[in-house]
């Protein structure tokens, strides 16, 4: 069903207001940092009395201002809020100024005075191997044994890649409001993806209970896993200077300074050494992955873990060993992204499958199709290394009707023959496949809760823990109120999502919002429904059972057209119902929808209801208003208001052992890329895409249909030209748009087509209303760019042979793999060379 974004219109006229677009009370202050100038010193000491001395300025917060912990990582206590005595990153905050202005804190910020004691600093993941700096300890999942495997495959392969990072780009910096209100409570409206995690650090900071801090979202202005543990550090220095000055204090970052302070995905490096057999079938595959933390473990551990169980994409391995650790570097501390490391193990799966190819010089895509998970009756090549079976697996079906649809086999000769044609131009395409995993890694991470109330006039207002960022949260929350209740979504308001509304909740994260919140949602309106239904049934002199809501009315109807309509649900068609009998034996025809068999297992009774019962008449056949409904219910005193609440059955995870149930379901999707690439620069031009992606039954075609196009696009950029640069000394270069490029209009596909893919079965989840998790695994479709990028650079080699991508494959790293092509001469090329001198 197609709706537009709640907020659309507020978006493109500047009416929405984000956190630093509020009214500002009286006496707001602004931050500024003290940044260290080493990616890795002591702090010897620090003097604030020029900085504190000049105009503006309220006060210069340090490490000793702080009243709780000086800490603020989300799952080891190893990030401190300011730093006291050691630096860690270039950049990092020893100091915090608070000025009555921004202007003045950072004029004041370059007047603290710091001496430094300078130490060695650890800027790579190369050299954290050599140092052995890591985190924690090894993390693995295995299965079978990968060694004998290995030494007894038919064909063997290793190799290694360097996988980039990204810098989220959210176009709404890292922003807080603090203030203390009469009570002494610490209110906080701050761009967060999880605003319980927040309220819980900033009491760990002042060292109060979280009874006591209040944490909202209005929404953000983008956050892509940027705002899940991030934003907690910004909004804690706020509350402390709120709470030292006991006036309110906002942060907003500038561009610059959100890029050096904030994380990125994780840099990743994989080395891999895998066995198959003559027809590129996988028979074991070992790997070792290590992952980039920064100087702070921050989510690295989950997110190594998603790579890790991730790397499988959508193949099957019989024999698998994987080890993955996190490097410990003097940068800043790298965080949740879009796909939470899913992407970069995946990629490490596709550099496997390409090299296969080019091995046995098969099309890639036959390998790939030879590899799938599939169900053979025996299981035995539908479970993962990890030990989940691979349910509901659409992938088959999808892929060949992608490549149908996309007429890949005609464009591939066709771009052979362009190939045959041209020296210093050369096209290639690609098809990858997407499985991804949908639920947090972190099992009690997995629920959520929402507060419902309908008010005497018919009036609903939505409370619910997820965020809205963008993404159209919102939207679907507002569609299943709305189905369940069977009123217009005009009749309800979403407030901001409140940790004094819905306590506990979740991070809005892992392509879960729409399952978690969404079922909560619904278990409210369910229990409201269920109070309104004795009600309804005495007002309209039907049984409980022939109760329905639809379009803003309630009326009875008969049970073969609830039958029909419940038919009917998946493809929401209106359906004639028949109202009656009534008491004179009158059948009469009623528009409505009904929506799911499990709305119309009513049947509540209310003893001794205060309402009188009505007689139907035939002018009232038609049904009974919503509000008429609501205000009975009131009057009979009955609780319009409720809570729902949803956790996802079946989880589990043993992250020692590396096994279990970790997902609720699998996502799966496919795409074709097509390029031409200019053997002079490198420059490539993304000339069609093809994307074929499965949403289930979607709750807001329009907004899924947008998460596909700008995930896809997000991970082009990922993939193709976002490049995060150092210098020696541990500064990021590239932190500002004109140093960091992110895709352009010049960049997304001349010809771009996406659609819906459409399932022939029932899944085996009950995910709310069939839908499924659109956040996430749309950006590993933009896979198919790089292995046609890799096709592209192929056709430039005088005979096959693999080709070694860099990751981004930017302009000078697609020249380089080309140059490298028509240099190297392979063996059989070479021993003609040697045959003809």
């Amino acid at each position: 069903m197609s709706r537009k974004h709640e907020s659309a219109e507020g978006h493109v006229s500047g009416s929405a207001i984000y956190t630093d677009e509020q009214h500002p009370p009286s006496g707001l202050l602004s931050l500024w940092p003290v940044q260290s100038p080493h990616a890795h010193a002591r702090v010897l000491a620090i003097d604030t009395t020029a900085a504190a001395a000049m105009p503006g300025v309220v006060r210069v917060l340090t490490a000793a201002d702080i009243p709780g912990e000086n800490d603020t990582g989300p799952i080891l206590h190893d990030e401190p809020l300011i730093a006291a005595a050691l630096v860690s990153y270039h950049g990092q905050p020893v100091a915090w100024v608070v000025a009555e202005d921004e202007a003045a804190a950072r004029a004041a910020a370059g007047c603290v005075k710091v001496n430094y004691e300078a130490l060695p600093a650890c800027l790579s993941i190369s050299q954290a191997m050599v140092e052995q700096a890591f985190h924690l300890p090894p993390a693995r999942v295995a299965r079978g044994d990968a060694a004998t495997a290995l030494d007894c495959a038919p064909q063997r392969v290793c190799g290694e890649i360097a996988i980039g990072g990204q810098d989220h780009f959210y176009l709404e910096t890292q922003a807080s409001w603090v203030q203390l209100d009469a009570d002494g409570l610490i209110q906080i409206t701050a761009s967060t993806q999880h605003p319980t995690e927040t309220q819980i650090i900033v009491a760990r900071v002042l060292g109060i209970p979280s009874n006591r801090v209040v944490c909202r979202c209005l929404r953000m202005g983008g956050g892509f896993g940027g705002k899940e543990t991030q934003a907690n550090p910004f909004a804690a220095v706020a509350a402390l200077a709120a709470w030292t000055t006991g006036r309110p204090v906002r942060i907003k970052l500038s561009r610059q300074l959100d890029m050096q302070l904030t994380g990125k995905r994780h840099p990743f490096f994989a080395r891999y050494e895998v066995g198959f057999d003559n027809d590129g079938v996988l028979q074991a595959l070992r790997v070792q992955l290590y992952a980039d933390g920064g100087w702070s473990a921050d989510l690295s551990p989950p997110v190594l873990m998603r790579a890790m169980v991730h790397i499988d994409n959508a193949y099957f391995c019989p024999h698998v060993e994987i080890t993955g650790l996190i490097a410990k570097t003097n940068l800043a501390s790298n965080t949740a992204f879009r796909g939470f490391g899913g992407p970069q193990g995946m990629l490490v799966g596709e550099e496997v499958i390409a090299r296969i190819a080019a091995e046995l010089n098969l099309p890639a895509d036959l390998v790939r199709e030879r590899n799938f998970y599939r169900d053979d009756g025996d299981g035995a090549r539908n479970h993962t290394p990890y030990g989940q079976p691979v349910v509901d697996n659409h992938l088959p079906s999808l892929w060949r009707q992608l490549k149908s649809g996309s007429e890949f086999d005609a464009r591939r000769r066709a771009i052979a023959q362009f190939n045959a044609a041209n020296t210093h131009s050369k096209r290639g395409i690609a098809i990858t496949p997407v499985k991804f995993g949908i639920s947090f890694n972190k099992t009690e991470y997995n629920q959520a809760g929402a507060l419902v109330h309908i008010y005497t006039d018919g009036s609903i207002q939505l409370n619910h823990g997820g965020t809205e960022m963008g993404q159209g949260l919102h939207t679907k929350m507002l569609a299943v109120a709305s189905r369940v209740l069977g009123v217009d979504t005009a009749r309800i308001r979403v407030m901001p999502t409140s940790t004094d509304k819905v306590p506990n909740t979740s991070a809005t994260a892992a392509s879960s919002g729409s399952d978690l919140n969404g079922q909560a949602v619904k278990a409210a309106c369910e229990t409201l429904r269920d109070r309104l239904v004795p009600v309804a049934a005495s007002m309209l002199g039907c049984a409980p059972e022939a109760v329905c809501f639809a379009d803003d009315r309630v009326f009875a109807a008969r049970q073969d057209d609830r039958d029909e309509a419940i038919s009917r649900a998946a493809s929401h068609a209106p359906f004639t119902a028949t109202v009656g009998p009534n008491v004179d034996g009158v059948d009469a025809p009623l528009e409505a929808t009904i929506i799911d068999e499990r709305e119309v297992e009513l049947g509540l009774s209310i003893p001794n209801p205060s309402w009188e019962t009505r007689e139907p008449e035939p002018q009232t056949l038609t049904g009974l208003p919503f509000t008429e409904i609501v205000h009975a219910a009131y009057n009979a005193r009955i609780s319009l208001s409720a809570t729902g609440y949803y956790r996802t059955p079946g989880l589990s995870w043993d992250p020692k052992q590396g096994r279990g149930h970790p997902f609720y379901y699998f996502a799966f999707g496919a795409a074709v890329s097509e390029v031409e690439v200019c053997g002079f620069t490198g420059v490539h031009t993304l000339r069609r895409v093809d994307l074929l992606h499965d949403v289930g039954d979607s709750l807001a075609e329009a907004i899924d249909r947008g998460q596909i196009e700008g995930g896809f696009v997000q991970g082009l950029g990922w993939l193709t030209c976002e490049e995060l640069r150092w210098n020696d000394q541990g500064r990021l270069l590239t932190d500002a748009p004109s140093t960091y490029k992110i895709p352009t209009l010049g960049e997304v596909p001349r010809d771009f087509r996406v659609e819906l893919f459409r399932r022939s079965r029932v899944p085996s989840t009950q995910v709310i209303f069939n839908s499924k998790g659109v956040g996430e695994p749309p950006l590993m479709l933009a896979l198919s760019v790089r292995e046609a990028l890799r096709e592209a650079v192929a056709a430039f080699a005088s005979l096959p042979q693999p080709v070694h991508l860099s990751s981004p494959a930017t302009p000078e790293a697609i020249f380089t793999a080309i140059e490298r092509a028509r240099a190297t001469q392979p063996q059989a090329v070479a021993d003609a060379l040697d045959v003809d001198a």
